[in-house]
């Protein structure tokens, strides 16, 4: 199954953003949509960072699939910042 790479970004206000760059396939992004999830204080001390994932938190950057994995091999899945699947709230 072929890996991609998706950007995803929330603006939370005044608290600032929570970003990040990774690789999943379709089929895990498409697992997560619709899913809680939960940061915590990422932000700060109290931020309380969470919400649903939404397809328009997320944009598939177009960049080969070479590319992918070569980096991968470095930085491993996520690339920078946060990757919202690995926050899932399994307590739903």
């Amino acid at each position: 199954m072929n890996k991609y790479l998706w950007k995803f970004y929330w603006d939370c206000g005044r608290m600032g953003e929570v970003e990040g760059l990774f690789i999943a396939t379709e089929n895990e992004i498409q697992n997560a949509i619709g899913k809680n999830i939960y940061f915590g204080e990422i932000l700060g001390k109290h931020s309380e960072v969470y919400g649903t994932l939404d397809e328009n938190d997320l944009e598939k950057i177009n960049l080969d699939n070479v590319s992918i994995e070569r980096v991968a091999e470095l930085l491993g899945d996520n690339w920078s910042g946060y990757n919202p699947l690995e926050y899932i709230d399994d307590e739903e």
